[in-house]
């Protein structure tokens, strides 16, 4: 039956592959919804340890950085303000803290902004080649790891966060995310130059790192609250950020690459 609910998991998944292939507005749409409901499993989250994340705000933020597309200026200023009215809650409501306040811009900008990536990455030139390295290199690094901690694993890598990954599990990660990346980087050069391909290398090498981190920080999340999975929304594979967790990160990464040291 686990088999079989991991099966239906992957199915439902396969929507967002189209949604990635039409790319634009379409991706933009559907990347916002896994984003609301990204940020209501993690304000779900954190409520199992009775903190008060102020939902309404985060909803709202999620909604204006979309609506100002990205435009991560105009976002500034409108962050610094929100979060300068959100410190006075507190005052105002006692049921309220600072801390609340802090996973209420944690959550917006864990779930908004760097899962919004995706689609900033698919806006830029190029984009809709430049966004399948995403996927590459998180889902091709977590199967490498998967099955190189299958063969070789006997050391713990984070036993405490994370009991069944291994170090020889995340170094194959890390090796199939370059490979693949820069196998993926060879094809397209073939019909688009970008950027030179030693560049598609090191930015799977960034992916194999940060996407497992990525997972890592999701289950660290989980274990402190206390918590199995995020939601059941996926059969077999828990919530969006179950699922996500590897890919935000290294949509974090691949974004500030491409901004900062291609200059795309």
């Amino acid at each position: 039956m686990k088999s079989n609910n991991r099966y239906l998991g992957a199915v439902m998944i396969a929507p967002f592959i189209i949604f990635v292939f039409l790319g634009g507005i379409y991706l933009k749409g559907f990347v916002f919804a896994l984003s609301i409901i990204a940020l209501w499993e993690f304000y779900n989250a954190v409520k199992e340890k009775n903190f008060k994340p102020i939902k309404s705000a985060g909803y709202i933020l999620l909604i204006i950085y979309y609506l100002l597309n990205h435009n991560f200026e105009l976002m500034m200023y409108v962050l610094v303000a929100v979060a300068f009215l959100l410190l006075i809650i507190p005052v105002i409501n006692l049921k309220y803290n600072f801390i609340d306040v802090s996973l209420t811009l944690l959550g917006f900008i864990y779930c908004g902004i760097l899962f919004g990536f995706i689609y900033v990455i698919n806006a830029k030139p190029a984009g809709e080649f430049l966004v399948w390295i995403i996927f590459i290199g998180s889902w091709l690094s977590d199967t490498a790891a998967f099955y190189s901690g299958k063969l070789f694993g006997k050391h713990k890598l984070s036993p405490k966060v994370s009991p069944k990954k291994t170090i020889e599990g995340s170094i194959g990660g890390l090796i199939g995310a370059t490979i693949f990346t820069g196998i993926y980087g060879i094809i397209v050069q073939r019909y688009v130059n970008i950027m030179p391909i030693y560049n598609y290398f090191i930015i799977g090498a960034l992916c194999g790192i940060f996407g497992q981190l990525g997972d890592l920080v999701a289950s660290s999340i989980k274990r402190y609250v206390g918590i199995k999975d995020y939601s059941n929304l996926i059969p077999g594979h828990g919530g969006i950020l179950d699922r996500f967790d590897s890919i935000i990160f290294s949509a974090t990464v691949i974004f500030y690459y491409l901004t900062f040291i291609i200059k795309i």
